[in-house]
């Protein structure tokens, strides 16, 4: 399934408007109270969250009636949304603030996630930032960072390279206790390894060539598929450390998505022990 184009910019006109509407003038902004703990004290939502889920979702509703439509905050009330959206025809999927521990500190590193999927697949994927009003968007053919004054750059993965020569972002402290010492010890041999607490920015710098990877082990669809779809677009390559391809219905392994082919094959040697 494809969306077309006149789908694709009402998507991106409906993320800005909600933006405009519900997060920014809530940046910096927000009181105690506008902020609380889901399944942990650093695993936060604020009212950025829920007002601009609830606004993009109602929106959506309207627009695309026979649609599944999951949202991260609607899934943190009803976790079966997800198993539905993984066996839609069409599921937009939507992180309405990603990298919320930022926002809520005062980081300008956050953004919003629009991903569409059928049958589990990406098709489409929009990466917004709130701050510049910029956003990088994949059709599935390409991807392209716009803006309001820009109607698209076309983007490309980095040419990767030997292991000590790579840069990636490693979800280290959101892995299992038990494969952070391995990790750690692995770690050292790449160039550079970090992360931004933000997805949405991770997966906008390996779509644009700045990056090499990006490894994770929580497999939420609304941090992802909108990631992948954007990497494999821009001709990287993504898919579980374990040689699965990327489905928003796997709920456990590693998502290893990285520059090219030869630099995955690299990456995912050298972390083996992941495989289980």
């Amino acid at each position: 399934m494809q969306l077309s184009p006149d789908q694709q910019s009402f998507l991106i006109e409906t993320v800005r408007a909600a933006a405009k509407a519900e997060i920014l003038p809530r940046f910096r902004n927000l009181s105690a109270g506008d902020i609380r703990s889901k399944s942990k004290p650093d695993d936060l939502v604020t009212e950025a969250d829920l007002a601009a889920e609830k606004r993009i979702t109602a929106a959506l509703r309207d627009a695309f009636p026979q649609a599944m439509i999951l949202g991260e905050e609607a899934a943190a009330e009803d976790p079966s949304l997800r198993d539905q959206a993984a066996e839609a025809e069409l599921a937009l999927i939507i992180d309405p603030v990603d990298g919320t521990w930022n926002f809520a500190n005062g980081l300008a590193t956050f953004g919003v996630i629009l991903a569409a999927t059928s049958f589990g697949k990406p098709v489409f994927g929009l990466l917004y930032d709130v701050v510049m009003d910029d956003w990088v968007v994949t059709d599935g053919r390409d991807s392209r960072m716009a803006s309001p004054t820009q109607s698209g750059r076309l983007l490309q993965t980095s040419d990767g390279g030997v292991l000590e020569s790579l840069t990636g972002f490693v979800h280290f402290y959101l892995m299992e206790k038990s494969v952070q010492a391995q990790m750690g010890a692995a770690m050292p041999a790449f160039n550079r390894t970090f992360m931004l607490r933000c997805s949405c920015h991770e997966y906008r710098l390996l779509a644009q060539g700045s990056v090499d990877f990006c490894l994770s082990g929580i497999l939420n669809p609304w941090d992802h598929a909108a990631g992948v779809a954007a990497t494999q677009a821009a001709g990287g390559v993504a898919r579980l450390i374990d040689g699965r391809d990327y489905d928003i219905s796997i709920k456990q392994g590693y998502l290893l998505s990285a520059a090219n082919e030869a630099t995955w094959e690299v990456v995912a040697a050298h972390l083996s022990f992941l495989k289980g």
